[in-house]
């Protein structure tokens, strides 16, 4: 995340998170605003449906009601990160948009951590170690402890690993990339 941009919570009328997207987009290009509003996405997941005893994937909305917006920021003297008039304005005034979330519809912008977990931006960790690889674990309730890569999956950013645990059984976790390094022979 660039650290002069920070992500928007826009509240548009239910129903309108596309058109409010599309609107925000155009008004961007059309005002050449790209140096203010960098992006804008929707939220959504593939969620299985079964109806009348057939399965089909649809896109559903995480957030009904809600765009997020990533917009250009300047800190204050209190090191506060605000967007510009002119970015509130486009945003604030286009047509099924009800306001920011923040108090008094004040613009809060998400902290790093809530965009990580929203899965807004993902997170790139490039690792040095592979299935069958001995690894140390250095994060989490394991901490400390060594075990064998079992499965990578960078795309969701999980690596399993069997563990020796307590009273030497083991065990298969699952956490995150990050959370292990190869063990040094």
């Amino acid at each position: 995340m660039s650290a002069n941009s920070k992500w928007y919570v826009v509240h548009t009328y239910s129903g309108y998170e596309n058109k409010v997207a599309t609107n925000i987009e155009k008004v961007v290009e059309n005002r050449k605003m790209h140096d203010q509003i960098f992006e804008v996405k929707i939220p959504t997941e593939i969620v299985t449906e079964i109806k009348d005893d057939k399965k089909r994937e649809v896109e559903r909305k995480i957030f009904p009601g809600y765009v997020l917006v990533k917009v250009a920021v300047t800190y204050d003297d209190d090191d506060q990160p605000s967007m510009s008039d002119e970015a509130w304005y486009v945003i604030r005034h286009t047509r099924g948009v009800t306001g920011f979330v923040g108090p008094d519809s004040k613009p809060t912008p998400l902290s790093n951590d809530e965009v990580l977990k929203l899965g807004v931006e993902k997170r790139s960790v490039e690792v040095s170690y592979q299935v069958g690889d001995l690894v140390n674990i250095i994060d989490g309730i394991f901490d400390g402890f060594s075990g064998v890569v079992e499965e990578i999956d960078t795309e969701n950013n999980i690596v399993k690993v069997t563990v020796s645990a307590l009273f030497g059984k083991e065990t298969l976790v699952e956490m995150e990339l990050d959370q292990v390094e190869v063990a040094e022979d």
